[in-house]
């Protein structure tokens, strides 16, 4: 008897393991299928939204950064250029350029360009292990069926794949932290010193790529640590010879985590020459945590409390309904997991759902009296995971940021928040995720007893059966239609933006260049990158192209002089660059060169339509003195306008003007010359052209060289050219496109030659 009770015990336990077996297959299996989903999903969004980089010009910071690390470098070394090769977001510092930002998620996207020739593939791998971190999280805290659900929500939240599908360091930084809690709750769960080592390096290396972010993450468990550590001193006390297991594994994370500081700290000491002081706040010393008075280059606030708590209220606000999977029901989720967890914890059953002795969907204590039991394990996981949200909530109360990415508080449509979400709360994804599959599967677990409460009320089980199906299908499509709300306003104004970089950099994909010097505009002040984060140098500043700021006529000379044998392109575009995603700008790149000789002899030749009374000509100089003019009255309709002009080093001559010589600055000049028509109701339209020019003699005055000599002139040809009406200089709005007659009224002729001689 004893022996068959033996036997159908063993048969029990077989069958029960089979069968755990198979649910952890089919879990592992799904985890797979989400994280590779994920991945997939984040890699296709980079390509296609984000094709041209997104409106975020930090994206062109970290990839800089990404290729100099290739090169072995931290900086650029450009010397008395660096003004004009100067990068979005660099410090400037005696002919060094180096970046405001830890090299960390540089390093991530740098391992796919050195593998791959694709950075792509680093933000489809953190995705992936993104999800697959929250689901051990979620597991670990809750149980596998939970975590699974988890994973989808973090995965599916629009601020984790149009965040994480781009070149930013928020969702690297999120993967060591995740990282790091799974690998301190196993330390804790397991005994495991591996583990620690594994916590406390992670979380060093989130710290060294965002430190605020990785202390507000770490802040609960380093509480926790501290208390275990101090009861495990208390009660077993501090021998010489041994030290308790917590402290022993405590210890070891934090040994790691600080040697990450460390390291931290030495490569502030190689960048900006003091350990404390980071790069950012070399960049901008107001811009770090604290109130009062917050700065960035020419943007600051007086950031007060009562801001603080307006802004970031906002931001949780926008999170909470637009951010997270499913908008307003993923959080509803989340707050119906934590009501959950909380039941739980008070029924003194274990937080996945299961009585803490044993079932296939927690996790067994390991056995010694160190190792916590499942039931109290969760709850610790559970504290730290709710700690977290509670940490990154207030703490970025005391960081500006939050504020600026809102720009207008109150419009959800405005500031890079209105692409992104709220970012800085990115980490706030984790708990919500966490508590959010808590709730679905809370959800699932309830399905069998509502189809049992169904049956034993019609007294039908196909009933109940139908009538469940029919509820999870309608929930299922009532998920699918917020979780598409919540992401359809992002994804179209990110696409908007997205089709105004590829109209902007049309000419950059159909050119292909071969030791090619570009000088590229400046709407947004003397950066590269900014807003053009396509156009990037490399870390020699010797690339297949080498891009330049186009600034003043000295120092475009300068960058000339640097590069004597390269082709030279000028881009430039009609429009006027704005932030807004419907101010198109319609692209202009277009081949120059240096004519140089002892004169330059120019011709310009425009169009007249009908009904113009008279046409004023007229040249001047940008630093010069003087002006020469003359007029034309009647000009013939229909027939061009020719206008010759010359420049030399004794100034620039207009043919046929009583005062014919115009002063140049021999050191870099402009030669600008119009042609205005006038029409009788007082309208205009007038014809301009601005010539970069140079002459190797002293300042020239009244037509007289002081310093003798005629010299030689370098003139940078085809000039700059705009057509506008009603004023005389209407800048880019006016860029005139000889190659798209279509953009101009069809009498508009704008021809100019010129030839240099010796």
């Amino acid at each position: 008897m004893s022996s068959r009770s033996d036997s159908s015990l063993f048969a029990r336990f077989a069958a029960r393991s089979r069968q755990r077996l198979a649910r952890a297959d089919r879990t592992t299996a799904a985890v797979v299928c989400v994280s590779l989903t994920a991945g997939v999903l984040t890699f296709a969004v980079a390509a296609t939204l984000f094709s041209h980089h997104s409106a975020n010009h930090d994206e062109g910071v970290y990839l800089t950064q990404a290729a100099l690390l290739l090169g072995g470098q931290l900086e650029f070394h450009a010397g008395a250029l660096a003004d004009a090769f100067h990068p979005w977001f660099f410090v400037e510092d005696g002919g060094r350029l180096y970046p405001k930002y830890s090299p960390v998620p540089a390093a991530t996207y740098a391992i796919s360009m050195a593998l791959f020739d694709e950075p792509r593939v680093t933000l489809a791998v953190i995705a992936a292990g993104n999800a697959a971190l929250v689901y051990l999280l979620g597991a670990m805290t809750v149980g596998r069926r939970a975590g699974v659900a988890a994973a989808v929500l973090f995965a599916a939240s629009p601020m984790a794949i149009l965040t994480g599908a781009t070149f930013l360091s928020y969702a690297p930084t999120t993967f060591f932290n995740l990282l790091f809690a799974v690998a301190y709750l196993r330390s804790v769960r397991d005994g495991s010193t591996a583990a620690a080592g594994v916590a406390g390096a992670a979380i060093g290396i989130a710290f060294f790529a965002r430190p605020l972010t990785a202390v507000l993450f770490a802040a609960p468990f380093i509480c926790h640590a501290l208390w275990r550590v101090g009861s495990a001193i208390s009660a077993e006390g501090l021998g010489i010879s041994s030290l308790p297991d917590p402290v022993r594994r405590h210890g070891l994370t934090a040994l790691f985590g600080t040697l990450f500081v460390g390291v931290t700290l030495a490569y502030n000491l190689r960048i900006t020459g003091s350990p404390l002081t980071f790069p950012y706040q070399a960049f901008a010393p107001m811009d770090g945590p604290g109130f009062g008075e917050r700065r960035i280059l020419g943007h600051s606030v007086e950031y007060t409390l009562p801001l603080a708590l307006e802004s970031n209220g906002y931001a949780l606000r926008e999170l909470a309904t637009r951010w997270v999977a499913a908008g307003p029901l993923g959080t509803l989720l989340a707050f119906v997991g934590g009501a959950v967890a909380v039941r739980r914890w008070r029924a003194g059953v274990d937080l996945a759902g299961a009585d803490p002795t044993g079932s296939a969907d927690s996790a067994e204590p390991s056995g010694d009296g160190e190792r916590t039991g499942t039931l109290s394990f969760r709850r610790t996981a559970a504290l730290l995971l709710a700690g977290v949200a509670v940490s990154v909530v207030v703490g970025n109360l005391f960081f500006w940021g939050t504020h600026n990415a809102l720009a207008t508080l109150s419009d959800p449509t405005d500031g890079l928040a209105a692409l992104f979400g709220p970012f800085y709360h990115f980490d706030l994804l984790v708990p919500l995720s966490v508590f959010g599959g808590l709730g679905v599967a809370a959800a699932a677990r309830a399905l069998p007893r509502l189809r049992a409460a169904i049956a034993a009320r019609t007294g039908s089980e196909r009933s109940a059966r139908a009538a469940v199906a029919v509820l999870v299908a309608v929930a299922l499509v009532v998920a699918s239609g917020a979780a598409v709300t919540a992401a359809s306003d992002p994804i179209e104004r990110n696409a908007a933006v997205d089709a105004k970089h590829e109209a902007a950099y049309a000419p950059f994909d159909e050119t292909e260049f071969t030791d090619a010097l570009v000088f590229v505009p400046t709407p947004y002040g003397e950066w590269l990158g900014h807003p053009f984060q396509e156009l990037r140098n490399g870390p020699g500043l010797d690339g297949d192209a080498v891009y330049a700021l186009d600034r003043d006529p000295e120092e475009d000379f300068a960058v000339l002089d640097a590069y004597p044998n390269r082709t030279i392109y000028r881009y430039g575009y009609r429009g006027v660059w704005t932030s807004d995603p419907a101010d198109r700008v319609t692209p202009k790149l277009e081949p120059i060169e240096v004519r140089s000789g002892s004169r330059a002899d120019a011709e310009t030749t425009v169009g007249v339509p009908e009904r113009v009374d008279s046409a004023r000509v007229r040249v001047e100089t940008r630093r010069g003195e003087g002006r020469a003019e003359y007029t034309v009255a009647d000009p013939e309709a229909g027939d061009p306008l020719s206008v010759e002009w010359s420049i030399g080093s004794d100034g620039v001559r207009l043919a046929d003007a009583p005062n014919e010589s115009v002063s140049v600055d021999p050191a870099g000049d402009v030669a600008i010359l119009t042609v205005t028509l006038f029409a009788p109701d007082g309208s205009t339209f007038t014809y301009r052209q601005e010539a970069t020019v140079r002459t190797d003699d002293d300042e020239v005055v009244g037509g007289e060289a002081v310093g003798g000599g005629e010299g030689d002139v370098e003139v940078v040809w085809p000039p700059e050219r705009s057509v506008c009406r009603l004023v005389t200089d209407c800048g880019s709005e006016g860029t005139y496109l000889p190659d798209q007659p279509d953009e101009h009224s069809e009498w508009v002729v704008f021809e100019t030659r010129a030839e240099a001689s010796d």
